[in-house]
C-alpha cells in the first residue's frame, strides 16, 4: 500500500505542478482575451439573466437559476472554509491575490464550458438533457478525439467518489463530532438516509433542495463573516495590504505562519482556488447542460457567476476573517485555522459556526457531485448504471464518515488534476465556436430586457 502511496503521490506532485497551473490560467487567460474580457464587464447582465432564470425559458430539466444553484451545491463546500485556510498557511496573505486572479479568469473557463455544454448537449434514452465536457469532446471535435471523452468520463466517475463524497462525508462526522460529541457512525447513517432520498428524484430534487440550501447558506455565511470583519473594522485596510503586498514578496516568519516564498503563494493560491470553484475541471458544465434555457450564451452568463460567488465573495470572507483576527499567525491550518478565527471574534460560538457551515456545505457537495458522478458513468455504460450508482453512491458516505480518508484525498485530489487535461484541451481547440456564438448573440440580442434566455 506504501508503494501506491508513494506513487499516487509522486503522480499528484506533477499533475498539480508548474504546467497544470500554466495551462488552466493559460486556458483562462486566452478565453478572457478572445471574449474581449466580456466576462468581467458583463457580471451586472449576468446577475440579471440569474434573476430572470428563476422562470424556466427552454428546453431542459430545470430552471437556470437552479442549474447555478446545483453547481454552486458542488463548488461551495470544504474549499471554502479549509481550502482558503490551507492556502494562506502554506503561501501566506498573499495567496489570496493569486486566487482571486484565478478566480477572473476562471470566469471566462467557466462561461466556455456551459456555452458549449448547451451547445453540444443531447437527449438520453429518457428524454433527459446530457451534456458535459464528453459530449462537447464527441460532438464538437472529430472521432479521432473520442478516447478524451472517455477519459474525463472515467476520471471524473472516479474522482467525485473521493472528493465528491467521501472526503465531505468524513469533513462533515469529524466537525460534529468535534464540537457537538455525535459519533462519526451515526453521522454517517444520517447522510446515507438524507442523501438517498434526494438522489430517488433525480437532477430535479437536487436541484430543488440545492435552489433552497445554497442560497440561505451562502447568505448564513456572509452574514457570520460579515459580523467578524464589523467587529474588526479597523484591521481591514491592513489585511488587504498584507494580501497585496505579499503576493509579489516573501511572507516572513511570524508566530506560527513558518514563512512563504512568493512562489509558494502563486502555486497555492492558484490551486486552491481551482480546487474551490472548479473552472477549468468541466464538472460544473454537467449541470448546467440540463438547463431550461433557450441558448448557450444566456446559460454561459449564469455559470460564470458561479466563480464569482464562490470565490470573489465567499472565499474572500474566509481570507479576510482569518487575517483581520490575527489567527494566521497562529499555525493552525484547514478547517481548524477558520474555525480559530471565527472563535477569535465570536467567543464560545464561532467554533459552532463553521462547523455548521461546514457540514452543510459538505453535504450539498454530495449532492452536486452525485450528479456530475452519474452523467460521467451514463456515458461510459449507459442508463442501466443509474440506479445502482445511487444505492452505492449514498453507502459512500457512511464509509467516509467512519473511515481515515488520506489516501481516498490523494488520489482524488490526483483524479481532478486528470479531469482537467481533456476538458482544457477541449476547450482550446473549440474556442472558436464559443467565440462565435458569443458575437452573434450580442449583435442580435445584445443585453434585451425583452428576451433575456
Amino acid at each position: 500500500m506504501e508503494v501506491i502511496t508513494n506513487a499516487v503521490g509522486w503522480l499528484n506532485g506533477i499533475v498539480w505542478g508548474v504546467p497544470m497551473l500554466v495551462l488552466i490560467l493559460g486556458v483562462g487567460f486566452f478565453l478572457t482575451v478572445g471574449l474581449k474580457f466580456l466576462t468581467i464587464t458583463k457580471i451586472p447582465f449576468g446577475f440579471k439573466l440569474l434573476w430572470a432564470g428563476r422562470i424556466p425559458g427552454g428546453e431542459g430539466e430545470i430552471s437556470p437559476f437552479n442549474a447555478l444553484m446545483t453547481s454552486l451545491a458542488a463548488t461551495i463546500g470544504t474549499g471554502n472554509i479549509a481550502g482558503v485556510a490551507t492556502a494562506i498557511f502554506l503561501g501566506g496573505p498573499g495567496a489570496i491575490f493569486w486566487m482571486w486572479m484565478t478566480a477572473l479568469v476562471g470566469m471566462a473557463t467557466k462561461y466556455a464550458e456551459a456555452v458549449l455544454a448547451v451547445r453540444f448537449r443531447e437527449e438520453d434514452e429518457r428524454g433527459k438533457h446530457v451534456g458535459g465536457p464528453m459530449y462537447y469532446i464527441k460532438n464538437g471535435l472529430s472521432k479521432r478525439w473520442n478516447w478524451l471523452a472517455v477519459a474525463f468520463a472515467l476520471f471524473a466517475g472516479v474522482a467525485g467518489f473521493g472528493i465528491g463524497n467521501m472526503v465531505q462525508a468524513n469533513s462533515i462526522a469529524n466537525a460534529l463530532n468535534a464540537n457537538f460529541a455525535i459519533p462519526e457512525w451515526l453521522t454517517g447513517i444520517v447522510l446515507v438516509l438524507l442523501v438517498g432520498a434526494v438522489l430517488l428524484g433525480g437532477i430535479e430534487r437536487i436541484a430543488t433542495v440545492a435552489g433552497k440550501l445554497v442560497p440561505i447558506m451562502a447568505i448564513a455565511y456572509i452574514g457570520a463573516g460579515s459580523l467578524v470583519l464589523l467587529l474588526n473594522a479597523g484591521a481591514i485596510p491592513g489585511a488587504f495590504a498584507l494580501i497585496f503586498k505579499h503576493a509579489f514578496t516573501p511572507t516572513a516568519a511570524t508566530g506560527g505562519f513558518a514563512g512563504a516564498a512568493v512562489w509558494a503563494a502563486i502555486r497555492f493560491g492558484v490551486a486552491r482556488g481551482i480546487f474551490s470553484n472548479e473552472a477549468g475541471l468541466g464538472s460544473a458544465p454537467i449541470a448546467h447542460a440540463a438547463a431550461q434555457t433557450k441558448g448557450p450564451v444566456s446559460q454561459g452568463l449564469v455559470a460564470m457567476l458561479g466563480t464569482f460567488i464562490d470565490t470573489l465573495v465567499v472565499c474572500s470572507f474566509t481570507a479576510l476573517a482569518i487575517l483581520v483576527t490575527g489567527a494566521w499567525t497562529s499555525g493552525e491550518t484547514g478547517a481548524a485555522l477558520t474555525s480559530k478565527a471565527f472563535d477569535l471574534a465570536l467567543p464560545g460560538v464561532g467554533g459552532y459556526v463553521i462547523a455548521l457551515a461546514l457540514a452543510v456545505f459538505a453535504f450539498t457537495t454530495i449532492l452536486g457531485w452525485s450528479y456530475y458522478c452519474e452523467r460521467s458513468l451514463q456515458y461510459l455504460f449507459g442508463i442501466k448504471i443509474i440506479t445502482p450508482f445511487r444505492a452505492v453512491w449514498s453507502l459512500a458516505a457512511l464509509v467516509g464518515a467512519t473511515l481515515k480518508l488520506s489516501f481516498v484525498w490523494l488520489l482524488a485530489d490526483t483524479l481532478i488534476a486528470l479531469m482537467a487535461i481533456p476538458n482544457l484541451i477541449a476547450l482550446a481547440l473549440l474556442s472558436p465556436i464559443v467565440f462565435k456564438i458569443t458575437k452573434e448573440f450580442f449583435d442580435t440580442k445584445g443585453e434585451s430586457e425583452n428576451n433575456p434566455f
